[in-house]
């Protein structure tokens, strides 16, 4: 699952590593911002995250004060959950990247940002995602999900087309009884009941979760999240809000019953990738958990967000880019037949929008990186590293990066290959979009 925000802690920078920066001769200057108050400062800050600013003016306002794209602050979900919310804040497109510099930061426990979900929720074990690459455990770990994606590789296309055949066909259903769709929901179900056929050969249906698996998954996803994210509640109950999700972790006990109902089938499902595993000299059942935590919430998590967001850009874009897509995608088909301990906090969708690099920033350019565009490539951070560069067993970038951008246009060509053109209402949820399709203009047909 790709995140909005990376997290690292500094590790120690040689002599060496000085002089051959290539920025070494210019003056250092001082971080400017400060923490506050110990408790009070993070509290504040926290606050000012979620209520009183909101996510987006609270970085922009401190850009504004300190007049820099680097700064200190404190970030969510501080006291009592996070032992140390202290953190420099990295928001611009050059500074970014030193997130991604394995041998000069640190990446122990820090997916989800200043804190930690607790390990109960992942079978007592820390799983890939919370290893530094320096551990042993993360050289076996990422092989072993490198093979998960190079052995299943030819299943992705066509179990993608089933399963999104039936997501439009309930999606036309369903505007033509009630005049719109929750396409949130339809995709939930189908994403995980995708994921788990292209990866494992096996259809939920067939297995004790049935069709609950999405429920399960989003529910487990929701305890370690939610120490960053907000309801959108009114602000007369967001104090209470506040004390249940921001201040203490849920208690893991509560989604144990349906984790462990997933990793049963996982654990079926995955045998012979489990077996390689073991020949890794992995712990087959860590293996497993792994599995799940891959699939679960790095797969499944990304495309729970980023389809909706698809949907959303390219419903709202209109009929001119859809055209576009639509020509382009049937004559492909048709052609081809188909300070050590200090912790740096980069926050992605500032970095991703520098308007020193991007013009027009903040708004939806849907060919921004054709053509010439390509050359800004380099400045898309979204996979814990570079679009450019590529995932190994050393680094932390995501080894389903490429898988992402697949099924990315494989949603954009089921959809064009039906339809002409749709419209869309958009809201927010947690952390991505809501979608509600409005309409399908299916090819060489009235709106419907």
């Amino acid at each position: 699952m790709y995140s909005t925000s990376s997290t690292v802690r500094r590790r120690p920078v040689s002599f060496t590593e000085r002089e051959e920066s290539p920025n070494s001769n210019l003056p250092i200057k001082q971080i400017p911002g400060n923490y506050g108050l110990p408790f009070i400062g993070p509290i504040k800050d926290r606050l000012d995250y979620f209520y009183n600013q909101g996510r987006d003016e609270f970085f922009k306002t401190r850009i504004q004060k300190y007049g820099s794209t680097v700064f200190r602050a404190n970030m969510p979900p501080g006291p009592f959950m996070a032992s140390n919310p202290n953190v420099v804040v990295l928001v611009d497109a050059v500074s970014f990247p030193v997130l991604f510099g394995v041998s000069k930061v640190e990446k122990r426990d820090l997916l989800t940002g200043t804190y930690m979900p607790s390990t109960a929720l992942t079978g007592g074990y820390r799983v890939c995602a919370y290893l530094d690459p320096s551990e042993p455990n993360h050289t076996k770990l990422k092989r072993l999900i490198f093979l998960l994606l190079s052995s299943r590789h030819s299943k992705y296309i066509p179990e993608f087309h089933k399963s999104f055949s039936v997501l439009f066909d309930n999606l036309e259903t369903e505007i033509k009884n009630k005049g719109e769709a929750n396409f949130n929901n339809l995709n939930d179900k189908t994403s995980f009941d995708y994921l788990l056929k292209a990866y494992f050969d096996k259809d939920p249906a067939e297995t004790k979760i049935e069709s609950k698996g999405s429920n399960y998954v989003t529910k487990w996803l929701f305890f370690q999240l939610c120490p960053l994210i907000t309801l959108g509640l009114p602000k007369l109950v967001s104090f209470v809000e506040d004390i249940l999700l921001h201040t203490f972790p849920l208690p893991p006990f509560l989604v144990k019953s349906d984790y462990m109902k997933l990793y049963d089938v996982f654990y079926t499902s995955a045998a012979a990738l489990l077996d390689e595993a073991e020949k890794m000299g992995l712990n087959r059942k860590e293996a497993c958990h792994n599995l799940l935590f891959v699939t679960c919430f790095n797969a499944y998590g990304g495309m729970k967000i980023l389809f909706p967001a698809l949907m959303k850009w390219v419903g709202l874009a209109g009929e001119e880019l859809h055209k576009q897509l639509a020509d382009e995608i049937r004559a492909a088909v048709k052609a081809e037949g188909v300070k050590k301990g200090e912790m740096i906090f980069g926050f992605q969708p500032f970095a991703t929008k520098d308007p020193k690099i991007f013009d027009k920033a903040e708004e939806y350019i849907a060919c921004r990186f054709v053509g010439e565009g390509e050359k800004l490539l380099k400045y898309v951070f979204w996979s814990n590293g570079r679009e450019t560069e590529n995932p190994t067993e050393g680094n932390k970038q995501c080894p389903g990066k490429d898988f992402v951008v697949l099924v990315a246009r494989l949603l954009l060509v089921e959809l064009f290959l039906r339809y002409d053109s749709f419209t869309v209402e958009a809201s927010t949820i947690l952390f991505g979009p809501s979608v509600t399709v409005k309409s399908l203009t299916s090819v060489g047909s009235p709106s419907q």
